[in-house]
This record gives structure tokens, C-alpha cells and sequence, in this order.
């Protein structure tokens, strides 16, 4: 078969205009389409009625609206800091408390929380339960609202509830009072998590151990409301969803750690390795000699000798001058501070040459360089593993069947420090219905959360509004669209003069064009196997077929944003109409 260059690089023009020009045009509509919906979220919002709170008629053994402080107690003991490293300092709960309406994305008219005012302090707060809580046998569930009003940094928002004794003082209830779960979201740094730690007693010492889930989930840093739930069934297993929906589920006798029963066999402490074992896999093989030819003192690198002064070198001219430009500092005293010298710059007589300066052959690898030589290692036979201690029966062991039979509890309570203030706490939920927690959550949750997320979409930034970012300092989370198109556009200008500074300066957009050059290269293929000299009509299907993906992508980017902005139009009307009936 004939090769038709001019047929393949005609082909490739071709597809890779269609890609790029179509690959624009996606991108420049979907952008619009995108500031289309924050438009629409600006005007929407201001004609929405916010839907009026109404107390909930949901029995549960706990459940709090914040319409009164009534049943919650601020504390104001000292935080026991013993055993730590900050042992010698002394920390009161002198952050304070209020309840009132949220200052950021108000999705309800007259709904107040419980919120903590102060940044950088230490908050504890409590509320006693009318009657003791006891899950023998009957699914927990715990649910709660939080709203991150100034995001958070640093700090948790999780709560706790307390074990039902004698001692539980509220005014005295601190980091030290005895909990028996501890469930919600915390940050600081790396660390992004909804905790669940349950403190589960041993049966045979009546000591108390914190029992961590493995691999929690991590915890939405927003500002619209968040709603956490935890529900433990009677049978081990546990669930965390957020705003309704599943985000994790659990064993307790196999996710937490430490685990809840301890293994039946540990290691003998007395049990020591003999002397005699034998640890090691390998050895060096006592019978390999070293070959004769074999020079240990061969140098590494040696002299190329073949190598000769390229032509254009300037043996005599020096690589740097004195800087022409510069001047002598006019307060320079050369009595006091000496003869003045100039600043030196590379030599501009030789950038356009190979080099200056006096020439020597380069260095090269030694072809007979061969190193220390070792006896190569083989299976040695007096291997007999890894040691370990032998094992013995765990005088510690028990079995606790059902670790879900958790202990009774007595109180819920905020015990928090963080470097963001107004976090706002509302709607807690705490008893054994599943079904009436959902109930409860969409006579409040669901109501305002979509109102909320629309006033966020409203109020970020338009296009105009955004300050003028260079290519090289977008990210592509704040707006993957427009990181999209920037990227590409720099790349062609680049690679319109220098396709290897395009490539260099602009990674991103070298990689993803990856994709489209597999592309070509099958219709290079295509066009070499085939004969004659016209495009043959398998390479304008291929360009149409380019197109036609391209418009594709294109309808489905705008039908998918319609569609969104449609949805969220029709929940908040769906909420407004049912608040006002």
C-alpha cells in the first residue's frame, strides 16, 4: 500500500480542528449555561416566601427545638488537662451561648438554634433528659442539625451523650464527664471526620475504653445547614447519613477500634527467640567466586576520547564580563570601602555558540566498569521463618455478643472548642424510630435546606464580579468550566509558536488532549492502509463522527443544567406551597 502523507496530515487537520472548535464551543455554552442558573437563583430567591417554623408534634424521649433555653445549663467548670501537655494550664468553658435565627442562608422564618458564640474558646453546654434513655434491645437514633455559618477551621461541632449517674452535674459537666457516644462532625487541619466513638465497659474489670469507627466518613465544611444522623440497631450494626442519606455503614464487632471483645489468644511475654533461629530468608552463596576478567579499581566514568572541540567554541573568550549597565553607588568612598568592581552576567558572545572558555573532553561511562563484586544470595537452607512468640489463653478475654446494648444515658451536651464562632445547632432528635426521625427531618431539614442552597448559589460571584486570574493560579474545584477553557486556550496560543513550550507550560492541557490524539492516530492508521489520493470516506465519517460527539456533549452539558435549575425551582416552589397550606 501507497502512503498518502498529505491524505493523513489533511485527516488529522481536520479532526483536530472539528475537536477544538467544538471542544470551545461546548465550553463556552456550558459557562453560560452555568451563570444562566446563578442568575436564575438571584431572581428566584427574591420572590421566595421563606416557609413559617412551626413547633413539631414528633414524640421521642429527647427532642429539642430550641425555642428556650429551659432545659440546657451552661457550664462552667475547668477543663481537665491532666495528662496532657498542656498539664500546667488552666482552661474554664467561658465561650457563651444563645439562641436565635441564622445570620447566613436563612432557609425558615423564625427558626432558632442553639448557637456558640465565640471563636478560640471553650464551650460546654448540657441538657438533662426527662427520663433516662436504655437501648437494650431497641435501635438508637441520634440526629442532629448543624450549620457552619463561618465554616469551620479548626474545631468540632459534635456532641455527646452522657451516661445516666449520680455524679452528672450539669454545671460541673466538662471534657472529663463520663459519655457513652460521641457523634458528629470535627476538623482541624488534615483531619475532616464524623466521629463515632462509643465508651464501652468491660465486663470483667468495669473499666470504661473508647471504641473508634474505622475509616469515618468525612464531614461537609459548608454553610447551609447539614443534617448528621447515627442509628445503632439491635443487631451490631451501625449507620451515618448525612442529609438523609447513607454515608457509611458499620459492624461494631469488626469496625471499631480497639475492637469491642479482645482476641482469645495473645502472645507469651516469656516466650524469647532461640539463639539457634534462624531468621534470614537469604545468604550469600559460599560457593560463587569471583570471575577472573572481573576489575573491582575500573573507574566509573572515563574520558571520551573520540570527542572532539566543536568548531564554533570560543577557547579565549571568558563566560562572564563585567555588567556594561551597571554604575558605581554614588555614596561608594573607594578610600573607605575599596576598589569598586562591577557585577559580572553571563558573557552574551556565548549564547549562540556551544561554549566558551577553555575546552575538555567529556566524560563518558566506563563500558568495563563492573563495581564491588558480591556473591550472589540464595534460599538459605537453615531458614526457618519469622519468629513469634507462642501463644497463650488471654486472662483479659470476654465476649460481649451485643455491644449495641449500649449503657443508659442521662443527657446530651456540646462540649466544644474551635476557631469559628456563630456555629449553630437546631433539631435534635434522639429516641428508637427511624421512621419518625425522617419524619422529623422533613418537617424541618427539608424544608429550608434547598431554600439554603439556592441563597448559596446566589451569592456567588458572577463572572464580571471575579477578579482576572492568571491561567497558572486557577484551580480547577472553583470552577472545572472555566479552568477547562482557560487552559486550552493558552495551550494553542502557546503551541502556535512552540509546540514544546506548550507542552511544558501547560501540562494539563497536553494531557487531556491525550485522549484526541489516540484519535488521530486511528485515523492515520485508517488513511495509510487505504489507497488513492482524496480523503476516502471513512475519514469524513470519523470527522463528522467528531462533530457529532462534540454536539452531543454539548446538548447533554445544557440539558443536565436546565434540568438542575429546573429541580431546584420546583423543590423550593413544592416548599413554599406546602408551608403556606
Amino acid at each position: 500500500m501507497r502512503f498518502h502523507a498529505a491524505t493523513a496530515i489533511s485527516a488529522a487537520a481536520l479532526l483536530a480542528g472539528s475537536v477544538h472548535a467544538d471542544a470551545q464551543s461546548v465550553l463556552s455554552e456550558a459557562s453560560s449555561s452555568v451563570s444562566s442558573v446563578a442568575s436564575d437563583a438571584t431572581s428566584a430567591t427574591s420572590s421566595i416566601e421563606l416557609p413559617t417554623y412551626t413547633p413539631s408534634k414528633i414524640k421521642a424521649p429527647f427532642l429539642e427545638q430550641f425555642d428556650t433555653l429551659a432545659k440546657w445549663k451552661e457550664s462552667r467548670a475547668k477543663k481537665d488537662t491532666k495528662g496532657s501537655d498542656k498539664e500546667d494550664e488552666a482552661w474554664e468553658y467561658v465561650g457563651t451561648w444563645n439562641i436565635e435565627e441564622p445570620t447566613v442562608y436563612k432557609g425558615m422564618e423564625g427558626d432558632i438554634g442553639l448557637v456558640m458564640k465565640d471563636l478560640a474558646a471553650h464551650h460546654a453546654i448540657s441538657a438533662k433528659f426527662d427520663k433516662k434513655i436504655d437501648n437494650k434491645k431497641k435501635t438508637l437514633v441520634v440526629q442532629y442539625e448543624v450549620k457552619l455559618q463561618n465554616g469551620l477551621s479548626c474545631g468540632g461541632a459534635y456532641l455527646k451523650l452522657l451516661r445516666d449517674n449520680k455524679a452528672l452535674h450539669r454545671e460541673e459537666f466538662s471534657n472529663s464527664s463520663p459519655y457513652v457516644i460521641m457523634f458528629g462532625p470535627d476538623k482541624c487541619g488534615s483531619t475532616n471526620k464524623v466521629h463515632v466513638i462509643i465508651n464501652h465497659k468491660n465486663p470483667k474489670t468495669g473499666e470504661y475504653e473508647e471504641k473508634h469507627l474505622s475509616s469515618p466518613p468525612a464531614a461537609r465544611i459548608v454553610k447551609t445547614t447539614e443534617l448528621y444522623t447515627l442509628i445503632i440497631h439491635p443487631n451490631n450494626t451501625l449507620h451515618i447519613k448525612q442529609n438523609g442519606e447513607q454515608v457509611r455503614e458499620a459492624s461494631l464487632l469488626e469496625d471499631f477500634q480497639p475492637p469491642f471483645n479482645p482476641p482469645k489468644e495473645i502472645d507469651d511475654e516469656k516466650d524469647t527467640k532461640p539463639d539457634t533461629w534462624v531468621d534470614e530468608p537469604q545468604i550469600p552463596d559460599p560457593e560463587a567466586k569471583k570471575p577472573d576478567d572481573w576489575d573491582e579499581d575500573a573507574p566509573f566514568e572515563i574520558v571520551d576520547e573520540s570527542a572532539e572541540k566543536p568548531s564554533d567554541w570560543l577557547e579565549d573568550t571568558p563566560l562572564t564580563i563585567p555588567d556594561p549597565s551597571s554604575k558605581m553607588p554614588e555614596d561608594w568612598d573607594e578610600e573607605e570601602d575599596g576598589d569598586w568592581v562591577a557585577p559580572t552576567i553571563p558573557n552574551p558572545a556565548c549564547d549562540d555558540v556551544s561554549g566558551c572558555g577553555p575546552w575538555e573532553k567529556p566524560m563518558i561511562k566506563n563500558p568495563a566498569y563492573k563495581g564491588k563484586w558480591t556473591a550472589p544470595m540464595i534460599d538459605n537452607p537453615e531458614y526457618k521463618g519469622v519468629w513469634a512468640p507462642r501463644k497463650i489463653p488471654n486472662p483479659n478475654f470476654f465476649e460481649d455478643k451485643t455491644p449495641s446494648n449500649l449503657e443508659p444515658m442521662g443527657a446530651v451536651g456540646f462540649e466544644l472548642w474551635t476557631m469559628d464562632k456563630d456555629i449553630l445547632f437546631d433539631n435534635i432528635y434522639i429516641g428508637h424510630s427511624v421512621e419518625d426521625a425522617e419524619k422529623f427531618a422533613q418537617e424541618t431539614f427539608h424544608e429550608k435546606h434547598p431554600i439554603e442552597q439556592l441563597l448559596e448559589l446566589a451569592d456567588k460571584p458572577k463572572e464580571d464580579d471575579k477578579p482576572i486570574k492568571s491561567p497558572s493560579d486557577l484551580v480547577f474545584m472553583d470552577d472545572p468550566i472555566h479552568y477547562i477553557k482557560e487552559k486550552l486556550d493558552l495551550f494553542f496560543t502557546i503551541a502556535q509558536t512552540s509546540p514544546i513550550q506548550a507542552i511544558k507550560f501547560v501540562p494539563e492541557a497536553a494531557g487531556g488532549l491525550a485522549a484526541v490524539f489516540v484519535t488521530l492516530l486511528a485515523v492515520i492508521i485508517g488513511v495509510v492502509s487505504m489507497g488513492g489520493s482524496t480523503p476516502p470516506p471513512q475519514v469524513k465519517k470519523a470527522a463528522a463522527d467528531a462533530k457529532a460527539t462534540a454536539a452531543d456533549a454539548k446538548d447533554k452539558v445544557a440539558e443536565a443544567v436546565a434540568s438542575g435549575t429546573e429541580q431546584a425551582k420546583e423543590q423550593i416552589n413544592k416548599r413554599t406551597t406546602r408551608s403556606t397550606s
